[in-house]
């Protein structure tokens, strides 16, 4: 056995086995994920950075799973140069592999801070902007959040079109017709939901009912079809040209 310090708890460990074992067996919170008991330890994520203070008092910065316990060793598990360390591993791993949720929680659970989840959005401001500039509701907006700026919806806003998803560079935003129901969504955020209308011609579920509503109040009604009848485009055009036909002779 050999007489160490943690974060200023005195304590004594087995000889030979690794300092994150020996932390972790005293309640010391180390983070890995590429250690494994019945493997040889290899320090690939260096999550287990730990600051090694030697005679001298200067911290080192070590990786705890290959680092064996000496007598008199003092260790701290989360200095300045500890968090740094940790949360470079963290950002090294993200860009390998973006979209592991495990990354990322595994991070939190340890205080360390890597920005905003992925969500595909580029904080571009084309759905926010043809939203309210073309348009017209306004429902979307950028709001700050734990110091990130989001694209967030207005609620009550929504009308269905879809233009924001139509919009948008990277689809981070969604429009999901299910059954006679028309939802679009920014990551886990509904933006809207919306009944959707069937066109009197085909009969086919083509637009939401604010929608149509907002385009009627928007634009000047065409003479004898819009005004009296809700078409999708596809029966729009086919009767406008008929009517041009019979019209033209």
């Amino acid at each position: 056995m050999v007489t160490i310090t943690i974060d200023d708890t005195r304590l004594e460990v087995a000889e030979g086995r690794s300092l994150l074992e020996s932390a972790r067996d005293n309640g010391f919170r180390i983070p890995s994920l590429c250690y494994h008991a019945a493997l040889r330890p290899s320090g690939a994520c260096r999550l287990c950075a730990v600051g090694v203070h030697g005679r001298s008092g200067r911290e080192t910065v070590m990786l705890s799973c290959v680092l064996k316990p000496e007598e008199g060793m003092a260790i701290a598990t989360a200095s300045e140069a500890v968090v740094k360390a940790r949360r470079q591993a963290f950002l090294r791993l993200l860009q390998m592999a973006p979209q592991a949720h495990a990354i990322r929680d595994l991070a939190e659970a340890h205080g360390i801070d890597l920005g905003p989840r992925p969500d595909g959005c580029i904080r571009c401001r084309l759905c926010v902007r043809v939203c309210k500039e073309i348009v017209g509701p306004g429902a979307l907006k950028m709001e700050k959040r734990e110091g990130y700026n989001y694209v967030v919806p207005v609620e009550g806003r929504c009308i269905g079109c879809g233009t924001c998803a139509n919009i948008c560079p990277t689809k981070a935003i969604e429009v999901e017709d299910l059954g006679q129901v028309r939802t679009i969504r920014i990551r886990n955020e509904v933006i809207g939901r919306h009944p959707l209308e069937r066109c009197e011609g085909c009969g086919k579920l083509f637009a939401t009912f604010r929608f149509l509503d907002h385009v009627e109040k928007r634009v000047d009604p065409h003479p004898h079809l819009k005004e009296h009848h809700r078409y999708c485009p596809t029966c729009a055009k086919l009767f406008s040209d008929r009517i041009r036909t019979v019209q033209s002779h």
